[in-house]
């Protein structure tokens, strides 16, 4: 798709456009955190552990005393840079099973099928927590626990998506001209799986938030001190009927998030796969 074309139709996609927006929003927030927080998100103050929000603590602080509209900004480097992880990963080891799979078939198909399958059968945030819990707690261990769970599906799809295109006449002439390999896969086969694929991660992300936030919620997130918004709702979790915006807060955050990679799913694809419209 021409790229003047695919950015018409992101500006005519009011869902894809409010989810880009919000993930803009929230690049710009990890990058600038720096600037952007009042305080250390690391630092405590017992005198002002647990107050509400107020003047100079605006979305008050936790247990700790430590500012929570700081750690709300901070969190979302560990939350962006584990979705981007899994992204490099899953992303690349997906579409490489399903397009040799779907295109030489035979044992090659039987092999690498058989092996998805059972990584499919298997709970994924249950296989995530245990790949976590032998590796070790952490941002790296973490996003690599997910994608080792996450890509199956992708390479179930774009298998599925070359085997009615392996025998088409687009193909056949593509090898007629002396295409094969390696060009074939990548330069012509490629650019065919990765529209439906990129519709599917952007949707998938969501959960992935989810996920992540549920690892740092049990503490197999990114270490301490560092800000994350799954331990945040954890630390408020202890005085969640006294002090509710504690939990409340970096929830929210998560929603909006989740929301934000949703809507831009939806809205690719009724761009990319105009058929769904």
């Amino acid at each position: 798709m021409p790229s003047s074309l695919f950015l018409r139709r992101m500006l005519r996609s009011p869902a894809a456009l409010s989810g880009l927006i919000i993930i803009a929003g929230l690049v710009l927030i990890a990058l600038f955190a720096p600037w952007l927080a009042p305080f250390d998100p690391n630092w405590q103050d017992a005198a002002a552990r647990l107050q509400a929000p107020n003047a100079q603590h605006l979305l008050g602080t936790d247990s700790y005393g430590r500012d929570l509209l700081s750690r709300l900004l901070y969190g979302t480097r560990p939350a962006l840079g584990l979705v981007l992880l899994v992204t490099i990963i899953t992303l690349p080891v997906g579409l490489l099973m399903g397009i040799l799979s779907g295109y030489y078939g035979g044992w090659l198909e039987r092999i690498l099928m058989r092996f998805t399958d059972v990584v499919m059968s298997m709970p994924r945030l249950i296989l995530a927590f245990a790949f976590v819990a032998m590796l070790g707690p952490g941002l790296v261990n973490g996003a690599l626990a997910l994608a080792l769970t996450t890509w199956p599906a992708y390479a179930r799809q774009a298998r599925s998506e070359i085997q009615r295109l392996r025998h088409s006449d687009y193909l056949a002439a593509a090898e007629m001209m002396g295409i094969k390999g390696f060009r074939l896969l990548v330069g012509h086969i490629l650019p065919l799986c990765l529209p439906s694929a990129i519709v599917r991660l952007a949707l998938d992300l969501a959960g992935i938030i989810l996920a992540a936030a549920g690892l740092g919620f049990l503490g197999l997130g990114a270490r301490p001190p560092m800000s994350e918004w799954g331990a945040m709702i954890a630390d408020g979790m202890q005085v969640i009927f006294d002090q509710w915006w504690i939990a409340a807060i970096p929830g929210t955050a998560i929603l909006l998030s989740s929301l934000a990679f949703n809507l831009l799913g939806d809205g690719l694809r009724d761009v990319l796969e105009p058929q769904h419209d």
